[in-house]
């Protein structure tokens, strides 16, 4: 049977056919555009799809554009299955005392990441929000941080005061250019809340975790932080570890 596993985030999705180990095959990222159906109909080709073909999908999507979704992939897939953020899978041990109110996408991050390794994670997703979890080498979370992005925060303070641009500049210590200075200030937000977790996180375990970065942002980040792995697709992993389980969403 076909399978495809997708993963649908608030600015973009990503889509992907499942090989025959289950692991991942092309990755398809695509911004939603107008109509979440023709991003879809862009994505998946119509000769892989039909009754013998199943998905997987994990949204942290508006209401609308995850029903959307979900109506695209019940005509065009035989079975679907949504995943939900569980108490206890594949070794991994969920801090939150109401699993539900951990995003799926941080979940799967966690699934993922686990799956690289019986080894401690401090999981970074830099995409609308930057999400940080613990996760120590017995698959134990130990909760996390949600702030705003650094494109998020040059977006607010445009909004707030529109002479100031939303893009553009480059990372600096010390700026002498307002678009730089910009650049520096909220992307160094970021990496010093990152750079905080790891030390509280090392204080914490007693040994430093190993970095993992995902999301459309984490490579602006990722230069700047010693030691950081790139993940792109990490949640997506995730879907794909969570379909080769078989779990019950």
């Amino acid at each position: 049977m076909t399978q495809w596993v997708f993963d649908l985030g608030n600015s973009r999705m990503k889509c992907a056919p499942l090989q025959a180990d289950g692991r991942l095959g092309d990755v398809r990222a695509l911004g939603y555009g107008d109509d979440v159906a023709g991003t879809l109909d862009d994505a998946v080709p119509t000769a892989v799809t039909g009754e013998a073909a199943s998905a997987v999908l994990a949204s942290v999507a508006s209401p609308a554009r995850t029903a959307a979704a979900v109506d695209w992939l019940t005509r065009r897939f035989g079975c679907i299955s949504i995943v939900r953020t569980q108490p206890t899978l594949a070794g991994v041990r969920i801090a939150y005392a109401d699993p539900a109110r951990l995003g799926v996408d941080r979940f799967l991050a966690l699934l993922a990441a686990h799956a690289r390794g019986t080894r401690a994670w401090l999981v970074v997703g830099v995409g609308t929000a930057v999400t940080i979890d613990l996760l120590d080498a017995q698959g134990r979370h130990h909760g996390g941080r949600i702030a705003p992005s650094p494109r998020l925060m040059r977006e607010a303070l445009q909004q707030a005061a529109a002479q100031l641009p939303a893009q553009g500049g480059d990372y600096l210590e010390f700026a002498a250019d307002t678009r730089d200075a910009l650049a520096s200030g909220c992307e160094g937000a970021a990496l010093g809340l990152i750079e905080r977790s790891l030390a509280q996180a090392e204080q914490r375990l007693g040994a430093r975790p190993a970095l993992l970065l995902h999301g459309g942002g984490a490579g602006e980040l990722a230069s700047h932080l010693d030691h950081a792995m790139l993940a792109p697709s990490l949640v997506l992993e995730g879907v794909a570890l969570w379909a080769r389980l078989g779990a019950d969403g």
